[in-house]
C-alpha cells in the first residue's frame, strides 16, 4: 500500500471517529460538560486531538495558539461584483467536473485561496497558515479544503474521491460566501443550489 493510500484510509477512519464521537455526545448530552476550546472549535476539536493522539495538553495548546494568532481576523466583505464573480467560477467549475474531476479539484482549491485572502486571511502564497486561520473561523468546514488537497494529491484517487473532497469543500466556499456577503448573508447569489442535491451526477445519470 502506498504511502498516500494509507494518509487517506487514516483520514476516512479519523472522520467516522469524529462523527461517531459527536452523535454519541450529542445523544447523551454531554456536551454541556465540554471546555469552552471544545464548544468553540466544535468538529475541529475532534480532529486536533486525533491529531496529537488523545493528548488532551497538546491539543490545547495547539488551538490556544491558533486563537491568539488568528482569532482577531474579521472577514472582510466582498464588493459585489467580486462575490458575483466567485460564485460564478465555483458553479463552473463543477459544471466542468466531469469532464475534468482533477482539474476541478484543483481550480477549487485554489479559488478557496483567493476568496480566503481577499476576505483577509494569509495570503495565497502562505497556504498553511492560511488553513490554520480558515480552522479558527471556520472549524466545522475547513476539512473540506483538507479534504481537495489530499485528493488532489494523491495520483490514485479515483474519480468518486475526487467528487466527495469537492462536495465537502462546497461547504467551506458557501461558509466564505455568507460571511463575506455585501449585503447580508445569502445575498447576491445568482443560481446559487443550481447544483444542490445533485452534485456532479456523471451524464447519463439520469439525475
Amino acid at each position: 500500500m502506498s504511502t498516500q493510500n494509507a494518509l487517506l484510509i487514516l483520514a476516512a477512519a479519523v472522520a467516522v471517529l469524529v462523527a461517531a464521537g459527536f452523535l454519541v455526545r450529542a445523544l447523551s448530552g454531554t456536551d454541556r460538560g465540554a471546555s469552552p476550546l471544545e464548544r468553540r472549535f466544535g468538529l475541529e476539536y475532534a480532529r486536533t486531538l486525533a491529531w496529537h493522539g488523545g493528548d488532551t495538553e497538546s491539543a490545547h495548546r495547539d488551538l490556544r495558539e491558533r486563537l491568539d494568532t488568528y482569532g482577531g481576523i474579521r472577514a472582510l466583505p466582498l464588493e459585489p461584483a467580486v462575490h458575483e464573480h466567485y460564485t460564478a467560477q465555483w458553479t463552473l467549475l463543477q459544471e466542468r467536473f466531469v469532464d475534468a474531476p482533477r482539474q476541478s479539484v484543483a481550480d477549487a482549491d485554489e479559488l478557496l485561496v483567493r476568496v480566503a485572502a481577499t476576505e483577509g486571511f494569509p495570503d495565497t502564497d502562505r497556504r498553511e497558515m492560511q488553513l490554520v486561520a480558515l480552522s479558527v473561523h471556520h472549524p466545522d468546514h475547513v476539512e473540506g479544503l483538507r479534504a481537495l488537497r489530499r485528493a488532489g494529491g494523491s495520483s490514485t484517487a479515483s474519480t468518486e474521491e475526487l467528487r466527495e473532497a469537492l462536495v465537502e469543500a462546497r461547504a467551506l466556499f458557501e461558509a466564505l460566501m455568507e460571511t463575506g456577503s455585501p449585503t447580508g448573508v445569502g445575498a447576491g447569489r445568482p443560481g446559487w443550489g443550481r447544483h444542490r442535491g445533485h452534485l456532479l451526477k456523471p451524464k447519463g445519470s439520469g439525475a
